[in-house]
């Protein structure tokens, strides 16, 4: 399968102005499939130069171009074209998606169908984004109109490449934006084929551009440029708060920012307990822990903690680690060497600060990136394992006696993006999910929000939100305009 996924690869350039093209340096970079260690293709690495290029396309197609002019409809309509196109090569963007990232094949083909739908969702807001009527406390009449902010620069990360273009491209351009989109250097291959579908679906030159390069080259231009209106981008706490420092410092644009977590996964002395134990493990070790909502911490009450260790030990043990194109596998790759070290890195600290590694914990082979699913149990929450984010398959599990105390506990990082609380009493539910500083909050439950959820974080976890009618208002300005009426009897 690797080698026939590899002749996939069409498109390894830039995509600016409607056309595949070369990056001004003629500069190149490796991509890698993190199953195996081997190069699958050299592409262009664009930089500022190349952005450059991309936002004077985007803004010719914002400034003067037939996008943001079109009839709502006629938008939505091109993008559920744009969705059809996608849908009719799922599985070939499924492949490249495993291929390029390590995904699990079923997991890939599972997340760009969300894409589509997610697509689907957005292009089926085109023509309802109003305006309002409003009463003054004058004799003017007022309403408000909803319009395109401009040129969006969108910066997207490693873990769910297909996924997070999609859904940032869906979301600007349903608005009537343009868009320049820095794809990661470690996935850039479905954001390219994407580039090329988008042709097939009649999206206008110009109103999409795809630069694959680096974070300090490309993704620094962009966010610095004059000429970009806003910039949204997911990745860690740590660029995130570079990005909004770059984009107040050069025209003051606004930024979404969906950014890291430490998700507490709270389970109380009432819960299913088999539940609890087998959505917990799918909530850490699903794509190997490299999801931002990963629910890294779990809390047991003191009741039922060595029960729910003993059973998840067992569990995570069992757990079938290999090629991701192979059926029945439950845990792939790590993206690349940089992240295998970092996994393993934290794994030697939580040891040396005197947690007690219950299994897992090593390297699996020298052939590709793999990592044993790992527990530690007698973990306090000063512990960096606790404390900062892993990105990798590492569960730490913390035992908790109150509910004062396990909120006390689950609110004691920097960040806030997701939680989940398993119980059967409704008053504890409802304590819980008031409680706890996150954005989104499952109960009895994990993962599947779908794209009507608004998604983003409290606290170090980001800015603004993404999916539902929330995602899309940071696309727009909202302008108001006032006009006299003299002679209007209403007031």
């Amino acid at each position: 399968m690797g080698s026939d996924a590899k002749d996939l690869v069409k498109h390894t350039k830039l995509f600016i102005d409607g056309r595949f093209v070369d990056a001004v340096s003629g500069k190149t970079f490796s991509t890698f499939n993190p199953s195996n260690s081997e190069c699958i293709a050299q592409v262009a690495e664009g930089d500022a130069a190349d952005v450059d290029l991309a936002v004077r396309a985007a803004r010719e197609a914002f400034d003067h171009g037939p996008w943001p002019r079109l009839a709502a409809a006629e938008r939505g309509r091109i993008l559920y074209k744009f969705a059809d196109v996608i849908e009719e090569h799922l599985d070939e963007l499924a492949t490249l998606e495993t291929l390029n990232n390590g995904m699990l094949i079923d997991l890939s083909k599972g997340i760009i169908a969300g894409s589509v739908a997610s697509l689907r969702y957005n292009a089926g807001w085109a023509d309802k984004l109003n305006g309002k009527t409003l009463r003054t406390d004058s004799t003017r009449m007022c309403y408000t109109l909803l319009e395109p902010i401009g040129v969006v620069g969108a910066i997207v990360p490693w873990n769910f490449p297909a996924y997070l273009f999609l859904n940032k491209v869906g979301s600007a351009l349903t608005c009537g934006n343009t868009i320049v989109v820095k794809v990661a250097e470690q996935t850039p291959l479905t954001g390219l084929l994407l580039a090329s579908l988008s042709q097939e679906a009649g999206i206008p030159p110009g109103v999409l551009n795809v630069i694959p390069g680096y974070g300090p080259t490309a993704g620094a231009a962009i966010s610095k440029h004059m000429r970009v209106d806003k910039v949204t981008f997911t990745g860690s706490t740590e660029v995130g708060r570079m990005i909004m420092e770059s984009a107040a410092r050069s025209n003051l644009k606004p930024v979404t920012l969906e950014l890291g977590g430490k998700s507490p996964f709270i389970i109380c002395e009432d819960a299913d307990l088999d539940s609890a134990v087998a959505v917990s493990q799918d909530a850490i070790f699903m794509h190997q822990g490299q999801v931002c909502v990963a629910a890294s911490r779990v809390f047991v009450h003191e009741s039922i903690h060595d029960e729910f260790i003993k059973r998840s030990v067992k569990l995570a043990s069992e757990r079938v680690i290999g090629d991701p194109f192979q059926s029945g596998v439950q845990n792939g790759p790590q993206i690349n060497q940089e992240q295998l070290d970092r996994v393993l890195s934290y794994i030697e600290s939580g040891k040396k600060e005197g947690a007690s590694l219950l299994v897992g914990g090593k390297r699996i082979g020298e052939k590709g990136f793999y990592i044993q699913p790992t527990i530690f149990g007698d973990v306090k929450q000063s512990m960096k394992i606790a404390s900062e984010e892993i990105f990798g398959p590492v569960l730490s599990v913390l035992k908790f006696k109150t509910l004062d105390e396990v909120v006390e506990l689950a609110n004691s990082t920097h960040y806030g993006l997701a939680a989940a609380v398993f119980s059967k009493n409704i008053d504890t539910v409802n304590l819980l999910t008031r409680s706890i500083k996150s954005g989104v909050v499952y109960v009895n439950s994990y993962l599947g929000d779908g794209p009507a959820v608004p998604f983003g974080g409290y606290k170090m976890s980001g800015i603004g939100r993404e999916n539902g009618y929330e995602g899309l208002l940071p696309y727009l300005q909202h302008k108001s305009i006032l006009m006299p009426m003299e002679n209007s009897p209403w007031n």
